[in-house]
Formats: structure tokens, sequence, C-alpha cells
């Protein structure tokens, strides 16, 4: 251990995949905490719906979907001196506004805001910054803020290529394109996906196979839901 504070880090990037895999040296942009917040907070929400009947006295909450994580917390801006023993003049405007533009700022080449990666400790935090308000609260004597705090909220998300993998839908009531690979019979890719091979006259139905036991490698198959 070397005894040197980490600060929180903000890198941009100009794709999820990017910040999914990428570091400082791949990043278009970064922001280091001047402090480290004090506190920071992680909400974990679920979408669910009562379906509750006319008349009835209570009803199970019935899972919807799971909501993207988000964190928020407050960054200190400071040019006062105090707490570097570097004051400047120019006060904080250009520090957060930069930052600003970071967080939420319209990129040309992607033609939105930047995916962000925040990276504290333990924490690694991938999203984009979904709410920011600024409270400038000390000026110089030419009315020019030299402390601000920002209060920014992010909202998590995931590479879409990682998130359907960690997903991993293979639940019956849900329908799904599975390509044919050599060796492949329909009941046995029944048995896969529904987990009982007797469906496969319907799936044959559904993607009007006149010959189901002969599936060409390569093909794109569609099961439908069960009902």
């Amino acid at each position: 251990m070397t005894g040197k504070l980490e600060k929180m880090l903000i890198l941009a990037f100009e794709t999820s995949e990017d910040a999914e895999n990428g570091g400082q040296p791949e990043a278009k942009d970064k922001f280091e905490a001047l402090i480290n917040p004090e506190t920071y907070t992680l909400d974990y929400k679920v979408k669910t719906s009562d379906g509750q009947g006319q008349g009835t006295s209570s009803a199970q909450a019935k899972f919807e979907y799971t909501l993207p994580e988000e964190l928020s917390f407050e960054f200190l801006f400071d040019n006062t001196g105090i707490i570097d023993g570097k004051p400047n003049p120019d006060g904080v405007f250009d520090d957060v506004n930069h930052f600003r533009q970071m967080l939420t700022g319209y990129q040309g080449a992607s033609h939105e805001p930047y995916h962000l990666k925040l990276v504290w400790g333990n924490l690694i935090f991938k999203g984009r910054a979904v709410e920011l308000s600024i409270n400038y609260k000390l000026f110089n004597p030419n009315g020019q803020p030299i402390r601000a705090v920002a209060k920014v909220r992010f909202k998590g998300s995931i590479e879409e290529k990682k998130r359907a993998l960690q997903e991993d839908k293979s639940s019956p009531d849900l329908t799904h394109v599975r390509k044919v690979k050599a060796g492949d019979t329909l009941p046995l890719m029944c048995q896969r996906i529904y987990g009982d091979p007797k469906y496969y006259l319907q799936v044959a139905k559904a993607n009007g196979l006149g010959n189901f036991r002969h599936l060409v490698p390569g093909t794109d198959l569609v099961f439908p839901p069960l009902r």
C-alpha cells in the first residue's frame, strides 16, 4: 500500500461497449474529484403491478421487470485555496462547465451524451448522468464563483451483449429464435427451450416446416411461447 488517497474518477466514452471494457487510455474525457464524496447512495428498484380485482381485499405484487440501478452523490468544487493551498482567482466556473459538458453535453461524433464509468475503491458504476444541479456558494469580489456543489444522479446501464447473457431468458413463455446447428433435431431443440420434446409439431407448424426430420444447419427457427 502506498498510502496515497484514491480520488473518485469519472471516465467518458462514446459507446456503452467502450465504457464496459475501456480504461483511462481509451476514455474521451475524464474528471477527478478534488474531494471524494462523503457519502453516495445506490438505489435498486423493481417494477411491479398489483392487478387487484374489484371487491378484493389485497393482491400479490407481480414482478414486471428490474429497473436500472441509480447512483447519486455530491461533488465539491473549490478554488479558495483552503483545501489544496492553490487559490485560483478565476473561480470554479470553467471546472464546473467542463464537468457539466462531460456529463450531459451533446457529443457531435456519437449524437448523444457520453457513456460514463465511475471508479472509486470497490465501486465501478457504468451508466449515464440523468440529473445535475449546481449550487454556487462563494464568490470573489469580481462576482466569480469560487466554490460550488454539484448534485448528480446517474442511471446504470449495461452493454447490450452482456445484458443478454446475464438475463439468459430461457423461459417457455417467451418467443425464442435459435439457429440450427449440425446434429440438431426439432425434439432436441424443444427439450432445450421448453424442457419437453413433445412440442416439436407445434414448432414445425409455426415455422412452416414440411419435413421437420431434416433441419438445415444455419437456419433460424422460431420457438413461440407456450400457452
